[in-house]
């Protein structure tokens, strides 16, 4: 369990948050398990509908998701296997639902244009696509838990952040984690240098109540309890950040957009700098994965 600054029932809580994001991080992890939801299916019949993936990339999938307890094998002979999702496996999928939900609102997707309206409209993306997307901004190392810690803490400085997220580690480490939390608008700053959760930072809240739930093996209905993440009250929220959900990702930037860029030697941030672009128009640049 990673060491952090939080009560200890919360750090087994958060430390059984993060295992769960990283089992379901590799790529196509989500799109294999949606393809199993509706029944289990044979090697071939998976291989089917997922042509992108060769022997050589989905095969290691189904055997560590076997091994992770994701899914069940059922073999006939050699050539002639059978997997479906084992029981906990199918608890997971309303677990997905809400990762998706949170990703359907906030993950900009690609316009095409409605040839009944010759408007432009967001392009349909599979579910699974929004689910794979929005695990990639929390799962990587100390993402969740610098979102959890700035929950807890709501406005707090970069050294109280490290103190309580990562307090085994140099102060420093916190800005590379944070830097990728702002450019995800998942976190934001004032002048005077303090971090807070942005409005989709705040609306991770029903995602993670549910993997909390689903990791400790109780069921969803508890999850409105959670001592970090319970519902709060209805407050003003700002713009809604976006990303999209293609390769790259490119996040969209609000049309006056003030970004945070943390560095060592620095107490707090270096100096801000402020985007000006139209409302809606994409960032140039982005993240690959």
């Amino acid at each position: 369990m990673a060491t952090t600054g939080l009560p200890e029932s919360i750090s087994s809580d958060l430390s059984r948050v993060t295992q769960s994001l990283q089992m379901l991080a590799p790529r196509w992890n989500v799109w294999v398990l949606m393809t199993l939801s509706e029944k289990p299916l044979r090697y071939r019949e998976i291989k089917s509908a997922l042509p992108w993936l060769p022997d050589g990339q989905l095969h290691p999938r189904l055997v560590r998701l076997v091994e992770s307890g994701l899914l069940d094998r059922t073999e006939f002979e050699p050539q002639d296997v059978l997997y479906g999702l084992s029981v906990r496996g199918r608890e997971l999928l309303p677990v997905l639902g809400m990762i998706a939900a949170w990703g359907g609102k906030h993950l900009e997707k690609e316009t095409v244009l409605d040839p009944a309206t010759g408007h432009k409209v967001p392009k349909a993306v599979p579910r699974a696509q929004d689910v794979e997307d929005t695990i990639a901004l929390i799962a990587p190392r100390q993402a969740t838990p610098i979102l959890w810690a700035l929950r807890i803490r709501g406005t707090s400085s970069a050294k109280a952040l490290a103190a309580t997220a990562m307090p085994d580690r140099h102060l420093t480490n916190v800005y590379e984690p944070l830097n990728r939390l702002a450019e995800d608008f998942l976190v934001t700053k004032d002048r005077e240098g303090r971090v807070e959760l942005t409005a989709a930072g705040r609306d991770l809240a029903p995602v993670y109540r549910a993997l909390s739930a689903w990791a400790a093996g109780a069921p969803l209905t508890e999850a409105a309890s959670h001592p970090v993440w319970a519902p709060e009250p209805e407050q003003p929220r700002d713009r809604p950040a976006m990303w999209a959900t293609t390769q790259p990702r490119i996040p969209a930037v609000p049309t006056t957009q003030t970004r945070a860029t943390w560095k060592p030697g620095d107490p707090f941030f270096s100096d801000t700098t402020t985007v000006i672009r139209p409302a809606g128009a994409a960032a140039t640049g982005g993240r690959t994965r």
